[in-house]
């Protein structure tokens, strides 16, 4: 996908089958950090709070991501999650299959903590 100006552009251009996914994700972190800015940062959506990365989610050919997973993250929700983990700290998920939306809710909590947001 090319470079976009903003998060509603990004959305607009993620194909069709990854849509639905991402715009539950995306309400679920704006509604957990009503007070986290939303941008676009390294071409996908990003949420920071006082300059401080919260987290970021971008589509790809045959999965979405969520990025990061924190330790605390992973402490939390490895259970969950580990299924999910690929690298160090991204999440990848089916958008057919998402991660619940009370445990991202939960995540982006975790990470406001982390930057101090909380």
């Amino acid at each position: 996908m090319p470079q976009h100006a903003t998060v509603d552009a990004y959305m607009a251009a993620v194909p069709e089958k990854m849509r639905a996914a991402l715009a539950d994700l995306r309400a679920t972190i704006r509604s957990a950090a009503p007070e986290a800015e939303e941008v676009i940062a390294y071409d996908m959506p990003a949420y920071r709070l006082n300059g401080k990365f919260v987290v970021s989610f971008s589509a790809f050919k045959n999965h979405c991501s969520l990025f990061p997973a924190s330790g605390a993250v992973m402490a939390k929700h490895g259970d969950v999650l580990r299924p999910h983990l690929s690298g160090k700290a991204t999440l990848r998920f089916d958008p057919a299959k998402p991660i619940p939306p009370d445990v991202i809710a939960n995540i982006v909590r975790i990470r406001l903590a982390e930057v101090g947001g909380e």
